[in-house]
């Protein structure tokens, strides 16, 4: 009998110790979130004959190419400094490309011959910027359009750049307040935004010898953003929101701006994208961002191929990235909130599908969260959208959190997607919250409106009442909390622990704002045009002076308790790196806990694997230390 006992023990500790193990959660390696993408940004070359993309060359980011006729697969470039940035196929099946040479803040660009791999060096910028306008121009294939602030760090001009020869012509030469440019189909800008700081013009002319005129003047509150020329007519799609709150789709007459019809609206979110296609002139899907991306459709076609692929991809966001110019082919792109993405061949001849590659294939989606959209109630009423993303297992209550609040106010919003950082806390047992507050964008007009001149007011009140509401809720283990964010998120990190530090037991920042004085006066020189509108956002530094003094933590050190870690990359053009260093120092004077990590050749975001890897491991680190320990 005592043996039977016995063995029936055992049995039990064993059954026990399979079933703690079933719940287990495998820890992922730090590397796998946050290593080079192994392949990305597939393009179709014009004529369908190759795909090219970027794949990682010791560390870096080069351009692969594969021919579809052969197979054969090359690697096009090696650069082992710096990785490609940007690059695209132009009309005669040339891909142009873009490097920022971090060391030497110099941007350049270089012409790829597919033919023969030989690689040409077309412009250097030191201490400015290129961008690609236009690379399909069937009138003058060898010829590409791209803006550059060559003339005056404050302006950026436009150039017809030919890329057989490397002559460089102006062809918009900027007044002071050009900020966009855009090109019809055939590569020809008819349409020019210009800003006085508050308020936005946009300029149209009939044809290339024409001066511009003004059609449509609005403050920066009201958005219209042109899409394409309606093919033979003198009118244009945009998105706006003149005279109604959520941005919709409409069709304006270019000569008189003014607005024709509404094509389509969403009630509960801004139209964010519309996928218009220069080949076939016509609309083709429409997305609004409400919990969810939601697809709405404007062409029969594109349609029934979403159709197609949703059967093939169920539960997937699917997108069209890439096509030729006969559009047979197209490059899609799949991904969910537990997928970084997968990319694949679509031919509409048999509805063929052919993968092509993933970004991150050591990732399984079973091993990973979901990221569940929330709403709440801020304290005086408004409706706020956020996502949680809990970890796996069968805990529901009690979580240590992360809160992560998003950077750019008025420009930007948390959305439903994959996330390495999120799933990565997540994967460490982490609950994460990301608050979309008031002033976010996506929301309508009267949301991101309702954020104005409120840092380190109702915006920062509505990330604090996301957390109470965690905590009231039992999601949160209110003595596990911390709070990590970059640029403006850095800022609601450091205003959070300094206005309530009895409500987090860390902070972390990245690239974080901590003097708006600063950032203001340190402004690059392309972005002061929009000073005046960051003044109306934000605060001016002359007549607000007092209230921007009273919410920029570097003039409150003494009110941060909370153990602080901070990343910072050196070649950061809109951190003032001196400043920050006195922050640290004022703040290790305090006696805060301050690890503070400066990378040199890094901008903002950390491009190079191994710094990103050890940032995250720091971040582990500091976690563990802060959070885990603190029960």
């Amino acid at each position: 009998m005592r043996k039977s006992l016995s063995v029936l023990f055992y049995a039990l500790i064993l059954c026990s110790i399979h079933a703690c193990k079933n719940t287990e959660v495998r820890q992922i390696p730090i590397k796998d979130f946050f290593k080079t993408p192994e392949e990305s940004i597939f393009r179709l070359s014009n004529d369908g004959k190759y795909i090219s993309y970027l794949k990682p060359y010791k560390g870096k980011q080069n351009i692969a190419i594969r021919s579809l006729e052969t197979g054969r697969e090359y690697m096009a470039t090696a650069f082992d400094d710096y990785a490609v940035r940007e690059y695209s196929w132009t009309y005669n099946n040339q891909i142009v490309f873009i490097q920022d040479v971090i060391e030497l803040d110099e941007y350049k660009m270089f012409v790829l011959d597919v033919a023969t791999s030989k690689i040409n060096n077309l412009l250097s910028l030191e201490k400015g910027r290129i961008r690609i306008l236009n690379n399909r121009n069937k009138a003058e294939p060898d010829v590409i359009t791209v803006s550059m602030n060559k003339r005056d760090p404050a302006n950026f001009d436009v150039y017809k750049l030919n890329i057989k020869t490397g002559e460089l012509k102006p062809y918009i030469i900027n007044p002071g307040n050009l900020t966009e440019w855009y090109p019809d189909d055939d590569g020809k800008i008819r349409l020019v935004k210009a800003s006085d700081g508050v308020n936005e013009t946009i300029l149209y002319r009939v044809n290339e010898e024409a001066p511009f005129k003004p059609i449509i003047t609005n403050n920066f509150r009201n958005r219209v953003d042109p899409i394409a020329f309606i093919a033979g007519q003198n009118h244009f799609y945009a998105l706006s929101n003149v005279n109604q709150d959520k941005t919709s789709l409409v069709e304006i007459d270019a000569e008189t701006g003014k607005e024709e019809k509404v094509l389509l609206n969403c009630k509960k979110a801004d139209i964010e994208r519309v996928d218009y296609s220069r080949n076939k002139h016509r609309l083709e899907l429409a997305v609004c961002e409400e919990e969810k991306p939601t697809k709405h459709f404007l062409s029969k076609q594109i349609e029934a191929i979403y159709n197609s692929l949703l059967n093939r991809f169920p539960g997937t966001e699917i997108n069209i990235v890439g096509r030729d110019s006969s559009e047979d082919k197209v490059i899609i792109f799949t991904y969910t909130d537990k997928n970084p993405g997968s990319y694949y061949l679509y031919e509409t001849a048999g509805a063929k599908i052919t993968k092509l590659g993933d970004i991150n294939s050591s990732l399984k989606p079973s091993e990973l969260c979901p990221m569940k959209p929330i709403t709440f109630k801020a304290r005086d009423g408004l409706l706020i959208n956020g996502y949680l993303t809990l970890p796996l297992g069968d805990k529901t209550k009690g979580f240590p959190v992360v809160v992560i609040p998003h950077d750019a106010p008025w420009r930007s919003r948390d959305t439903w997607r994959y996330s390495d950082e999120v799933q990565f806390l997540a994967n460490r047992g982490y609950a994460v919250f990301q608050v979309n507050y008031r002033g976010s964008s996506g929301y309508g007009k009267a949301f991101n409106s309702a954020g104005f001149k409120q840092a380190g007011g109702k915006i920062q009140d509505d990330i604090t009442d996301g957390v109470n509401w965690l905590i009231n809720e039992g999601i949160a283990n209110s003595k596990q909390i911390a709070i990590f964010g970059g640029g403006f998120g850095g800022f609601s990190a450091l205003y959070g622990v300094s206005s309530h530090p009895d409500l987090y037991s860390g902070v972390i920042v990245k690239y974080g704002l901590i003097n708006f004085f600063t950032y203001f006066k340190d402004v690059p020189p392309y972005l002061k045009p929009r000073l005046q509108m960051m003044y109306e956002m934000i605060g001016n530094p002359e007549s607000d002076a007092e209230q921007l003094r009273a919410i920029s933590p570097v003039f409150h050190t003494d009110k941060i308790k909370a153990p602080l870690l901070i990343f910072q990359g050196a070649k950061d053009e809109s951190a003032n790196i001196s400043e920050l260093n006195q922050f640290v120092r004022e703040l290790k004077k305090q006696n805060v806990r301050v690890t503070y990590f400066l990378r040199q050749n890094e901008r903002k975001v950390f491009r190079t694997e191994e710094n990103r890897v050890d940032m995250y491991t720091e971040i582990e680190k500091f976690l563990d230390k802060n959070l885990r320990d603190n029960q």
